[in-house]
C-alpha cells in the first residue's frame, strides 16, 4: 500500500510539472506551428576551441580543430526533431589546418519556459590559430598554421535556464523555426550550468619554441582537467520589423567555482580551486512568417577557468553556426493522437 501510494504521489507531481511547463501563448505575439511539419534545408558548422591566456604577458595560445561545414536537411513535428548533415570535399579543405577526428553531440532543447543546452564532445587534431603571436612573424611565415594531431579533448556540459516572459518571447522562433514571433519582446533569464573537461597532448601544450619564454612562467604541461559549477543570469530580446524581419539577441553571464589540475612534464600535478566565468551568446537574424523562414542563427558557449599559475586562465568554448531555409506544412489531421 505504501508503494502504491508513492507511485500515485510521484505521478501527480509529474503531472503538475508537465502542466507547469506548458504556456498559453499571447497570440498577438506568438503564433504556434508545432502542429505543422517544419521542413528545413540548412548549412552548419559546429566548433570547439581551447585557449591558454597569460594576462601578465598579454599573450594567448589559440588551439582550434578543423571542423567541416555541413549541408543537410531536417524536420520538426511537435516535440520530435531530426537533422541529417553531410560533409562534402569540395566545400572543406584539410591541407592547411590538418585533419580532425571528432564526435560532437550538441543538443539545444527549447521549451517555452526552459531552455536546455547539452554538449558531449571528443576532438582529436588541432592547429594553432595565432602563430605570429606564439612563434613570431618569421617562423609563422614558414609554417602558417602549426598542426598538433596529437592533441585530443573530451568534455561534457549542461546548461539549464528559465525564461520569465514565456508568453510573449520565443527562443523557438529563430532556433527551431516552429513558432513565429510577430512583435518585439524580450525576457530575463536565470539558470545554472556544469562543465567537465579534459585536454591532453603527447607533449607539452606550451610549445618549447615559443617566442616569449616567460609565457606561463615557463611551466609546461601536457594535460589539464577542469570541473566547474556556476549560476548564470541574462537577457534576451527579439526585435521585429514589419511583423516579419527580426533580429534576436541573447546574452547570459555565469559566475561560479572550478577545480583545475595541470599535469606537468616534470611529473608533478599542480591543482587549484578558483573562480569560474562563463557566457552564452545566441544571435539570429532573418525573415519569419506563417509559412516561411530564412535566417542565420548562432549559439556559442564559453567557460573560463583560473589555473594554478598566477595571472593565467584557460578557456573552453563550443557552439554552432547555421543558415536555414524553412517551409511549414499544415496537416489535415495529426500524425498521432494525444490525450
Amino acid at each position: 500500500l505504501v508503494f502504491l501510494g508513492t507511485i500515485t504521489v510521484e505521478a501527480q507531481a509529474q503531472g503538475r510539472f508537465l502542466q507547469w511547463l506548458k504556456t498559453e501563448n499571447d497570440t498577438a505575439y506568438i503564433e504556434d506551428h508545432t502542429e505543422d511539419i517544419t521542413f528545413r534545408l540548412y548549412g552548419s558548422r559546429k566548433y570547439t576551441k581551447y585557449d591558454i591566456t597569460d594576462r601578465k604577458q598579454h599573450r594567448d595560445i589559440l588551439y582550434r580543430p578543423n571542423t567541416p561545414f555541413n549541408l543537410g536537411l531536417g524536420a520538426n513535428y511537435r516535440f520530435v526533431g531530426i537533422n541529417l548533415g553531410f560533409s562534402f570535399p569540395f566545400i572543406n579543405s584539410y591541407d592547411q589546418y590538418g585533419k580532425t577526428k571528432y564526435l560532437d553531440l550538441q543538443s539545444h532543447v527549447y521549451l517555452r519556459k526552459i531552455v536546455v543546452d547539452f554538449y558531449g564532445q571528443y576532438y582529436k587534431g588541432y592547429y594553432i590559430a595565432n602563430p605570429e603571436e606564439v612563434f613570431g612573424k618569421a617562423a609563422a611565415a614558414q609554417n602558417p598554421y602549426p598542426q598538433r594531431p596529437d592533441i585530443r579533448n573530451i568534455d561534457f556540459g549542461l546548461n539549464v535556464q528559465y525564461i520569465f516572459n514565456d508568453k510573449r518571447f520565443s527562443y523557438r522562433a529563430p532556433n527551431l523555426q516552429n513558432e513565429y514571433q510577430k512583435k518585439s519582446a524580450g525576457s530575463f533569464i536565470v539558470g545554472g550550468e556544469i562543465f567537465l573537461g579534459r585536454i591532453k597532448g603527447d607533449s607539452s601544450l606550451i610549445p618549447s619554441n615559443m617566442a616569449d619564454t616567460t609565457f606561463l612562467l615557463d611551466e609546461h604541461y601536457y594535460k589539464t582537467g577542469i570541473s566547474s559549477l556556476a549560476a548564470n543570469v541574462g537577457y534576451a530580446y527579439t526585435f521585429v520589423l514589419k511583423e516579419h524581419f527580426f533580429l534576436s539577441l541573447s546574452l547570459t553571464a555565469g559566475l561560479g567555482g572550478n577545480s583545475t589540475s595541470l599535469f606537468l612534464e616534470n611529473g608533478t600535478v599542480s591543482r587549484s580551486v578558483g573562480l569560474q566565468l562563463s557566457n552564452t551568446v545566441r544571435a539570429s537574424i532573418g525573415y519569419n512568417s506563417s509559412r516561411y523562414f530564412a535566417g542565420i542563427h548562432y549559439v556559442g558557449m564559453n567557460t573560463r577557468s583560473g589555473m594554478p599559475i598566477p595571472h593565467t586562465y584557460q578557456t573552453f568554448g563550443t557552439g554552432n553556426f547555421r543558415v536555414s531555409l524553412v517551409r511549414r506544412f499544415t496537416l489535415k489531421k495529426p500524425l498521432w493522437k494525444t490525450r
